[in-house]
């Protein structure tokens, strides 16, 4: 027996450095666990900083898109009114003849509807055309023999399209039959 006590002794001494060497072991897995958490969390925070300020940047964007959409076609429209103001004043003045000042409207429509065309605006006149009701609104019909039922008789209003879709339908008159 004896003898037995120094090797329970050894086995006890062996179990303990085993032990010691699992705690050591699961210790330094947990740091390291740990360390990689705080790591991630880290990244995460970061990310979520950089979600925050892109979505501030591109709010700034979209209201300063929104602000200033229509700054081109603007700086394009303003020698259109200068055109017009010229003209109001030269229509007061008693040396202008009605030529003349018909002559400064026809150049000041056309510097409009180039505008409108650079910026892709598009006139709808359909007098002749058949009735479509997504670009034409019937003001009213009338009997016509010299047209076939449903074609546009007469153009009361031009309409518009921007990019091809109808900002204002063109008020027209079609025939009914006679």
């Amino acid at each position: 027996m004896a003898n037995s006590e120094p090797k329970m002794a050894d086995a006890d001494m062996n179990a303990e450095q085993t032990q010691d060497g699992l705690n050591q072991e699961m210790d330094d897995l947990l740091n390291e666990a740990r360390a990689q958490a705080e790591q991630h969390y880290d990244s995460l925070l970061r990310v979520q900083a950089d979600m925050d300020n892109l979505r501030r940047r591109t709010e700034r964007e979209i209201d300063n898109a929104k602000k200033f959409a229509l700054e081109r076609m603007i700086n394009d429209l303003i020698p259109v009114m200068d055109s017009m103001e010229m003209g109001l004043q030269a229509s007061g003045q008693s040396a202008n003849d009605q030529d003349t000042i018909r002559q400064g409207l026809e150049m000041t429509l056309k510097m409009f509807q180039d505008v409108m065309a650079r910026f892709h605006v598009e006139a709808l006149d359909p007098t002749g055309q058949k009735f479509n009701p997504q670009e034409h609104e019937a003001m009213t019909m009338q009997p016509s023999k010299d047209h076939e039922p449903n074609t546009v008789m007469m153009t009361i209003q031009k309409g518009y399209k921007l990019h091809g879709r109808v900002v204002r339908p063109a008020r027209v008159v079609i025939s009914a039959q006679a």
